[in-house]
């Protein structure tokens, strides 16, 4: 088989084109971005080798296991960081998160964000790749997420501090934003099925998806200064229960932003500065 040959059989197993060439290049140990070789070896032969370790791959694919997870990385905001089955596969969309909270914090010399739910380390790395002055903590409950997170941000040289706790429990001191991509879907949302590599406790939160988030919500100010900005990603149908849970908490300019489809993926709201009398609400 050519290299050609191999990249039509992964399209017939049912992988998306990107896809296929991502999984080529991993079973023959090139880097991921070398999409111009298999242009110019299209008509190579493939060793027996690497066109069986390409099909294993394209299989475990099929069976909904993150691409991320079979090649061991994931590009997210600019940044390659490890990913293994002990943190979600970081989704593209969050980038939207991160945008927001770096919005946040523009106007500060060296902002304080604080990153819940941190995983693999994806959004609080993010923020300090932009803003290097900032003072960015990661919170997970999982200690191998952490693990992996401390391994991220050292293999790229990111001074991101971590913190076990569950949720804001442990947590100390105050932040000028705190953006977090908490667990959100329902207990028996069928599309858990397709879900079933990656850790259930990072995704599902109770029967109705939004336990974590009114966690969240009800003691978070208590650890954001006057002014401050919660920021929560959540399911694509969820906005308008996320704006009501922050807007009875007494947040100020409540609103949501869009996802790369056009779906209100995030809500947030600031803290009520002292001389704020009551919330303002946009979408």
């Amino acid at each position: 088989m050519t290299v050609s040959d191999c990249l039509m059989r992964g399209q017939a197993l049912g992988l998306p084109r990107l896809e296929a060439q991502i999984l080529f290049l991993h079973a023959m140990g090139r880097s991921l971005h070398d999409r111009a070789w298999l242009l110019a070896h299209g008509t190579d032969e493939v060793e027996a080798e690497h066109i069986s370790r390409f099909e294993t791959f394209a299989r475990r694919r099929v069976q909904h296991e993150p691409v991320a997870y079979i090649v061991g990385q994931k590009e997210f905001f600019g940044l390659t960081l490890h990913i293994d089955k002990r943190v979600l596969d970081p989704r593209d969309d969050t980038e939207v998160l991160v945008e927001w909270a770096l919005e946040c914090g523009a106007s500060l010399a060296s902002p304080r964000f604080l990153d819940l739910g941190t995983g693999s380390g994806a959004i609080a790395l993010a923020l300090q790749s932009q803003r290097p002055v900032a003072k960015v903590m990661g919170v997970d409950t999982n200690p191998e997420a952490l693990k992996l997170a401390a391994h991220n941000a050292e293999k790229l040289g990111l001074e991101v501090s971590f913190l076990q706790s569950d949720w804001l429990k442990q947590v100390t001191g105050e932040f000028d934003v705190i953006a977090t991509n908490p667990p959100y879907i329902e207990a028996k949302d069928p599309h858990l099925a397709k879900l079933h590599h990656e850790p259930l406790s990072a995704l599902v939160s109770g029967e109705n998806g939004l336990r974590d988030i009114q966690i969240i919500v009800k003691n978070a100010s208590q650890h954001l200064v006057k002014g401050g900005w919660l920021l929560i990603e959540h399911g694509w149908q969820q906005a308008p229960q996320v704006r009501a849970l922050l807007q009875n908490e007494g947040y100020a300019n409540v609103q949501s932003k869009l996802d790369l489809a056009g779906v209100e993926r995030c809500s947030g709201g600031q803290k009520l500065t002292l001389n704020s009398t009551s919330p303002s609400n946009m979408k």
